[in-house]
């Protein structure tokens, strides 16, 4: 489907050098409209998928972005930053020549799986209240409480040595990683390091897919300007979330925001559809009730 104000949802192919408020700010202009917005930050120097949400499927983009997401990029060790990537100023060079595969693959295998991580101190995670970011470039020393994220996949698929330009030897290290919400690929750079005593950052980053969403389905912000292609609501939510198919009456019931009886429902938030094949709500399991975690008005309601 292509429109330029339609309710759905935009799968964009992110530059680098855009921040993820920059793409809505563009999709704002080539929309026509102030209501947009994305779910799963991407920093500036990552590309890859974003996903965007105009009109009514902003309401779908809090809980897109808890999905899980995948990554290809590159670690380079023997660095550190004070970003924990390319950005950040370096603040230690160790060098890394020499190092085993077999280190580097005991490493990553240590940062898979359930772990406890203690996100970028130059990030959004908020402080008592304030940016930690700000607190850094303020000065500050931060600690930031570790939380647990889930790593299904983190592999080193190639390893290279390089001499950079001051004479310092390095070992780039290309990875996939697949993980849940609230990971952060920079802290698996810079703990990598710190396990091989090397020091770590990340150089390159590139999201591959967002839940079922993958860089087939994306468009870049050029081809975007060109021609707008919105996946509608309905089939967005189709495409993300598990399904369950009321009648009418239960359609208006939850249309309303009543909490109704719920056959065995998956974990999480399901999208329900009423007979007319329109969605009606994104609802979770509350007991044996479904409670409403967003209600979608008719077009134009």
């Amino acid at each position: 489907m292509t429109g330029s104000t339609a309710d759905g949802l935009v799968v964009v192919d992110k530059p680098a050098g855009f921040t993820s408020h920059d793409v809505v700010a563009v999709l704002r202009g080539i929309a026509r409209t102030r209501r947009v917005g994305h779910a799963g930050t991407l920093d500036p120097m990552a590309t890859g998928v974003l996903l965007v949400g105009l009109g009514r499927a902003t309401r779908l983009l809090g809980h897109l972005a808890l999905t899980d997401k995948e990554y290809r990029g590159t670690i380079r060790l023997g660095q550190t930053t004070v970003t924990d990537d390319a950005e950040g100023e370096v603040t230690a060079a160790r060098g890394a020549a020499g190092v085993e595969p077999a280190a580097i693959a005991a490493g990553v295998a240590a940062l898979t799986g359930e772990i406890m991580q203690v996100p970028a101190k130059v990030s959004a995670v908020k402080i008592d209240g304030q940016r930690s970011y700000r607190r850094v470039r303020a000065g500050e020393e931060v600690e930031i409480p570790a939380r647990r994220v889930t790593v299904s996949t983190f592999t080193a698929d190639r390893a290279v040595e390089r001499v950079l330009a001051d004479g310092l030897t390095v070992t780039d290290v290309d990875i996939t990683v697949v993980c849940s919400s609230g990971t952060y690929i920079r802290a698996l750079a810079r703990d990598l390091g710190a396990a091989l005593g090397t020091g770590g950052h990340l150089t390159a980053l590139h999201r591959t897919r967002v839940g079922p969403y993958t860089l087939g389905a994306a468009r870049t912000v050029d081809e975007l300007r060109a021609e707008l292609v919105v996946l509608p609501l309905d089939e967005a939510a189709a495409a993300s979330f598990p399904r369950w198919d009321v009648t009418e009456r239960e359609a208006r019931l939850l249309g309303n925001g009543a909490r109704i009886a719920t056959p065995r429902l998956p974990a999480g938030p399901v999208a329900v559809f009423g007979p007319d094949d329109r969605l009606v709500a994104l609802v979770e399991a509350d007991g044996d009730r479904a409670r409403s975690l967003a209600v979608f008005a008719p077009q134009g309601g």
